[in-house]
């Protein structure tokens, strides 16, 4: 018979999802003191990016994976069949898995210093430091939305898979709108995963979650250059 923990944890309950969320290698951008509001949005992985998107799927080459989702973003999607490869496997895209759309009202060929003024940017910046919510900044997907958005895809995913381990190859942002909603966390920033943790939920019946392990990358020991945020 379990005992109270394992019901709270979802210890060996096989009617639940493992949830494998691994955050996308490293994006290639611009000089930050050239980039455009546009350039956030989509950028392709860089060189690092690439190595990391490697060795993460050589990470779950032997391990069982049942499917692989991802955002429709390049640096997400291209993580994502690095590890799906392995399996046979192509990622499912969710646009509902796509990075919190920070300045997405602003003007995407300027630099959000030109349109709100650094000394306003600085200011906002130091306030995001403090307090950790995507409200903070104008022109801004809410934080509201956001979860919203990330809970019911994770969720539609989980309920769709029981007993089945999936990865969803996503974005710092998600993964900490998940975590930040089990927890019941009014932060939307609760850490900082670095590109391709893995991050390991699972979820059960009746919308229970825990969490199993958070920012491992140990498929990155022993090369320090691949350790990057």
């Amino acid at each position: 018979m379990p005992g109270g923990l394992d019901i709270a944890f979802l210890t060996n309950e096989p009617g639940a999802c493992e949830l494998v969320l691994v955050r996308h290698g490293q994006q290639a951008l611009p000089d930050r003191r050239d980039i455009r509001v546009g350039d956030i949005v989509d950028p392709p992985l860089s060189t690092i990016g690439q190595r990391q998107a490697e060795r993460v799927g050589e990470r779950f080459r032997h391990r069982r994976v049942d499917a692989v989702y991802s955002s429709h973003l390049a640096r997400a999607f291209d993580t994502g069949r690095a590890i799906a490869a392995h399996h046979g496997l192509e990622p499912e895209v969710y646009e509902d898995l796509r990075e919190v759309e920070v300045f997405s009202d602003l003007p995407s060929d300027r630099r959000a210093a030109d349109v709100l003024g650094a000394d306003y940017l600085a200011g906002i910046r130091d306030r995001m430091a403090r307090e950790r919510r995507w409200d903070i900044y104008p022109g801004t997907e809410s934080s509201v939305a956001f979860r919203n958005r990330v809970i019911n895809r994770i969720d539609a995913i989980a309920a769709t898979n029981p007993g089945r381990r999936v990865v969803i190859a996503c974005h710092g942002g998600v993964i900490n709108a998940y975590l930040a909603e089990l927890l019941g966390a009014r932060q939307d920033m609760l850490f900082r995963p670095a590109h391709t943790a893995v991050n390991v939920f699972v979820a059960g019946e009746h919308g229970r979650r825990a969490v199993r392990s958070l920012g491992d990358v140990a498929h990155l020991e022993h090369d320090d250059e691949l350790v990057t945020y």
